[in-house]
């Protein structure tokens, strides 16, 4: 009996052995705990063109700590930045970004880095959602747009000459647009409901912050139309006069809100 005690326990002592044994085993190996830092920074490269974002950025953040106080750690943090935004993870992509700028004010790549920071948050605004619903950006939050224009209207003014600058410009142009356009939808909202007053301070507000842009034909529009509903005939003829002097082939004048029913914004 005692015998087949210990038998049973020697059993299950190898077998706890074994068990442990093959846990070890499965235990993953650092590959690139060896590596320079220029083979970590191939691979990365190599990851990163294949699209294996995840991969490339823990490349990029091993990298950062082996050749830190190096422009290679330098690159690494823009690259991670990039590799961050295409596998849309924007906060992470922009934290990265601010680090760089935080710790590198005076870097060659700064312009980059502010062209990339607008691009993510630009890029954000769209959001693959929208497009497939086929939704205007101009109806949803604008906060990520008003991020992205700071970011590009910064490295404008800072790096006129720099190789980002014109298609910073292009999107900056958008943007404007798309932060009037949003105002419209607000104030049309407002004026479908009923809400005369506050339709007229939205359209105000676009016609003083976004001058020359399409939406402010249709702002005032929007005013002439609140006013009349108001009854407050001086300032609706007002208004009237302005948008008939700015825009004298102005389509609202003869098909209303009509006019505004297919988008002005195109996809990027």
């Amino acid at each position: 009996m005692l015998r087949t005690k210990l038998s049973v326990v020697c059993a299950c002592v190898l077998a706890g052995a074994t068990l442990w044994l093959s846990g070890c085993s499965t235990v993953t190996e650092d590959k690139a705990a060896n590596w320079s830092a220029n083979k970590l920074y191939s691979e990365a490269k190599d990851e990163m063109s294949s699209g294996a974002y995840d991969k490339a950025i823990g490349l990029y953040e091993k990298l950062e700590g082996r050749a830190a106080g190096t422009p290679l750690a330098q690159q690494a943090q823009l690259d991670k930045a990039y590799a961050q935004y295409k596998s849309a993870e924007p906060v992470q992509a922009i934290a990265t970004l601010d680090r760089f700028m935080k710790l590198h004010p005076a870097s060659p790549a700064l312009d980059y880095a502010l062209y990339l920071k607008g691009l993510v948050n630009f890029n954000d605004d769209l959001g693959m959602l929208s497009y497939i619903a086929r939704q205007d950006l101009a109806e949803r939050d604008q906060k990520a747009a008003k991020e992205s224009f700071e970011s590009f209207k910064e490295l404008v003014s800072r790096f006129p000459d720099s190789r980002y600058a014109p298609d910073a410009s292009l999107r900056m142009t958008y943007i404007v647009n798309s932060l009037a356009a949003y105002e419209m939808h607000v104030a049309r909202y407002y004026h479908g409901r009923g809400a005369y007053v506050a339709a007229i301070n939205r359209a105000q507000l676009a016609v003083a912050d976004y001058p020359g842009v399409p939406a402010v034909e249709e702002a005032l529009y929007i005013i002439v139309k609140s006013y009349e509903a108001l009854g407050m005939t001086p300032l609706r003829d007002d208004a009237l006069r302005v948008l008939e002097k700015n825009y004298p082939k102005s389509e609202y004048l003869s098909r209303g809100f009509k006019a505004s029913a297919e988008p002005w914004w195109k996809f990027w």
